[in-house]
């Protein structure tokens, strides 16, 4: 079989991978112990990036005519590629962030939506926060005021309806309190006057 369709396979998985990508980061992971090697795809993984070592030539067939052509210059010496069609900035974060641990691993370069970088520049996209993070910042921001607005309008609630409520509760149980006029009784009918006694008449004699 001829190596021309020995390579095809390899320069078509690569092609597929990167076909919807939206970034695409090269490392030289010469260097590194297995256990590093082992924890660095874990991570990979764990954020949903494919990560695989190929031959320089078989990626540089691949970028041809795509945006990721412009990583040509980094295809020199072992190479290994961290490809994400999620997040544009989850393979630099990841990548660079664990470059801190083992310093052996050495950023080369990378195109992130269309734009390619230098292994500096790679660092700046680094420091951008994820989606997640973003997104859950943004919420934060919007609830935030919300929040407040809505602990002052309940504070502000529960004063003015405690007065209002208490208002008509005293003034109930003042009434309550207060002695209940009595009615006025009847004027009784003024007790006429004996009627004075007719003199008594003297006896003839």
């Amino acid at each position: 079989m001829a190596k021309v369709e020995l390579k095809q396979p390899i320069v078509e998985e690569i092609s597929a991978q990167i076909k919807d990508a939206q970034s695409v980061v090269l490392v030289d992971y010469r260097g590194l112990t297995v256990e590093q090697d082992t924890r660095l795809r874990k991570q990979l993984r764990e954020a949903g990036i494919t990560y695989k070592v190929y031959k320089n030539t078989m990626m540089n067939f691949a970028f041809k005519g795509t945006d990721f052509e412009a990583l040509a210059p980094y295809l020199e010496g072992p190479s290994a590629v961290a490809i994400s069609t999620e997040d544009a900035t989850a393979p630099a974060r990841v990548l660079c962030k664990f470059a801190k641990e083992a310093d052996k691993l050495e950023i080369k370069g990378g195109v992130v939506e269309g734009i390619a970088y230098d292994a500096k520049g790679i660092g700046e996209i680094a420091k951008i926060p994820s989606r997640e993070e973003l997104l859950s910042k943004l919420l934060g921001s919007i609830q935030s005021p919300i929040t407040n607005f809505a602990r002052v309008m309940n504070q502000l609630a529960e004063k003015g309806g405690a007065s209002e409520c208490e208002a008509p509760a005293k003034e109930e149980a003042a009434a309550q309190e207060a002695p209940v006029a009595e009615a006025p009784a009847e004027e009784a009918p003024a007790a006429e006057a004996p009627a004075e006694e007719a003199p008594a008449e003297t006896p003839a004699e």
